[in-house]
C-alpha cells in the first residue's frame, strides 16, 4: 500500500497518484475519461460551494462531499493527467510563476 509522505512536494503528490493508480488499476484509463472526471469534480466543487452564499438553490438531495474533499479530488485528477502527459507539475508551476512575475514586472 502506497503512503503519501508528510509535507509532500507537488512532485511527491504526482508520484503518489501514479502509484495508487497502478494499485487501483486505473493506470490504463484513457485521457478523455480523466478529463471528464476532472470536469465532474470541478462541478461537484461548485455544487458544494453554492450552498454558502445561496446564489443557486441546491438540489433537494445533494450527494456531494465537502469543499476540501472536492478540491482533493480535483488535485488527484490533475496529477493523474499530468502524469499521463509527462508533465512535472511542480516544475511547470515554478516556471509559469517566473513567467508571471516577469509579465507583471515583479
Amino acid at each position: 500500500m502506497t503512503i503519501l509522505k508528510n509535507q509532500p512536494t507537488l512532485r511527491d503528490m504526482q508520484n503518489y497518484v501514479a502509484e495508487i493508480e497502478v494499485e487501483r488499476r486505473h493506470d490504463h484509463e484513457v485521457m478523455a475519461k480523466k478529463f471528464l472526471m476532472l470536469v465532474e469534480e470541478v462541478g461537484e466543487l461548485m455544487t458544494a460551494d453554492r450552498k454558502k452564499p445561496k446564489l443557486i438553490k441546491p438540489d433537494h438531495n445533494p450527494q456531494f462531499a465537502s469543499l476540501d474533499e472536492e478540491l482533493a479530488d480535483i488535485l488527484s485528477y490533475l496529477c493523474s493527467i499530468a502524469n499521463h502527459l509527462g508533465v512535472d507539475l511542480e516544475a511547470a508551476f515554478r516556471n509559469k510563476e517566473e513567467i508571471n512575475k516577469k509579465r507583471l514586472g515583479r
